[in-house]
């Protein structure tokens, strides 16, 4: 009876998760089409008669009259989108618009941690995505993708470094570019090196993996595979249905990147289509897909051969909605935080790793894992840890760490759930400024290899 009752808990949860789910998917995609009709209705009807100059832009929409200055470049996360996507909908709230030069690349939503950042280097530098013939060979996917006949800024080298911004899986999609330059892993790119890569900010980084993927629906024993009934599964199936029934103006508007899969109808038919909900192909069979890299076990075989580099500036800000009570972690306030998070957020304070299966690494203790924001461990976002721990400061205050130097994570923790910094600017209120303000302001004032940067309408004396 005990059994059928733990199941029944178990199935109702599945249940709410999915509503809750499908639910701010919808607002997300609805908010997106009710502003396009909106400014559509607005240019139709008040269009202005006054001629505006407007500044030169270049392919990414960005002004190209900003002295030099490196770009601020900001990754979004898991089933995040870039611009271009979701209608005039930012994934950053707007973020972006605080700096006269930053690029918002649009990458798979739940494509690898390496898919995505193989299309962020042709992003910026322009061409034919190229994922790497014995990458695309294992996994069964084209080796080529996407072709952008202009980068968004080609010039880059180690002359003309980038500030990257990553929230969430994103940071970890920097790290591995960053080393993927330092191996010269892009063909035709001998110049390649760790140092075009200036600074990189984590804002709620997964450097080393989340609880919350065993209890979405990952097999805690080996990170790779899913649970037979589980929210995943439903995503699964989900995105399969999305990909295969290939509707243009739906793919235009929102695509989870899985178009180098080739899972068209136009292109496996029918059968095609049944392989891949049975798990016998598709990126959700083959395991090249962005929640084993969110597992434990997935982030120690990506740190296994990431490094933190002596001239590359590293901040991260780690994200908590937890606190402690009675020595027990709670839940800080059932107030403030997003709905989708308020149940992942309780469960994740009382995950305990299952006694039957060996523990992800040596050490390894479950009460280290219970802060969390809702979708990533506190204690995965500070900085690089697992397999072996990284150069690392904590600091309460940003002035704590000035002068910055290089080769050193400095981190701090601010009280928010995983998505307070994203999407809805109001939800953050002034906390959403002092965060962005603080990163742009270091990106342009604190961190500079040769000689500080000379800012729009400044002149260094």
């Amino acid at each position: 009876m005990l059994r059928w009752w733990i199941s029944a808990l178990q199935l109702t949860e599945l249940f709410v998760s999915s509503i809750v789910h499908l639910l701010y998917g919808f607002y997300i995609f609805s908010t997106a089409v009710a502003g396009d009709l909106s400014q559509t209705m607005n240019e139709l009807f008040f269009k202005s008669n006054v001629n505006i100059v407007l500044k030169e832009e270049g392919p990414g929409g960005t002004t190209t009259n900003t002295g030099g200055l490196p770009p601020i470049v900001l990754v979004h996360g898991i089933f995040g989108f870039g611009k271009g996507r979701l209608g005039g909908l930012s994934y950053f709230a707007g973020a972006e618009k605080k700096d006269e030069r930053v690029l918002v690349p649009d990458l798979g939503s739940l494509t690898s941690v390496y898919d995505r950042a193989r299309e962020l280097f042709y992003y910026l530098k322009g061409g034919e995505v190229d994922y790497g013939e014995e990458h695309s060979k294992a996994y069964g996917h084209s080796q080529f993708g996407r072709v952008y006949e202009q980068g968004h800024y080609p010039e880059w080298d180690e002359d003309h470094p980038i500030h990257f911004v990553g929230h969430s899986a994103g940071a970890q999609v920097v790290r591995v570019l960053q080393q993927m330059l330092a191996d010269k892993a892009f063909k035709g790119y001998e110049n390649t090196s760790e140092n075009w890569v200036l600074s990189i900010t984590s804002l709620s980084g997964a450097f080393n993996g989340t609880t919350r993927t065993y209890l979405d629906g990952m097999q805690p024993g080996d990170g790779r595979t899913m649970k037979p009934i589980c929210l995943l599964q439903l995503c699964r199936v989900g995105v399969i249905i999305y990909d295969w029934l290939d509707i243009p103006l739906l793919k235009s508007y929102y695509n989870f990147g899985f178009d180098h899969f080739n899972m068209s109808w136009k292109k496996i038919g029918l059968w095609g289509l049944v392989d891949c909900l049975l798990g016998k192909a598709g990126p959700l069979a083959s395991g090249d897909w962005i929640l084993p890299d969110l597992t434990i076990q997935g982030s120690i075989r990506l740190n296994g051969h990431l490094k933190t580099f002596p001239n590359t500036y590293y901040f991260s800000y780690a994200t908590k909605w937890t606190r402690k009570f009675l020595g027990v972690t709670v839940p800080s306030s059932i107030f403030g935080i997003h709905p989708m998070l308020f149940i992942r957020v309780l469960q994740m304070s009382y995950w305990c790793h299952p006694p039957d299966v060996s523990h992800p690494y040596k050490g390894y203790r479950d009460e280290d894992w219970h802060d969390n924001d809702g979708a990533l461990n506190t204690i995965s976002m500070t900085h690089p840890r697992l397999p072996t721990e990284h150069p690392n400061r904590f600091i309460v205050n940003d002035s704590e760490c000035q002068p910055l130097q290089p080769g050193i994570w400095y981190y701090k923790i601010v009280e928010a759930d995983h998505i307070l910094f994203i999407v809805n600017r109001e939800r953050a209120g002034v906390q959403f400024d002092l965060i962005y303000d603080s990163i742009f302001e270091r990106c342009r004032k604190h961190v500079f290899r040769k000689t500080p940067q000379t800012l729009p309408n400044e002149i260094h004396q």
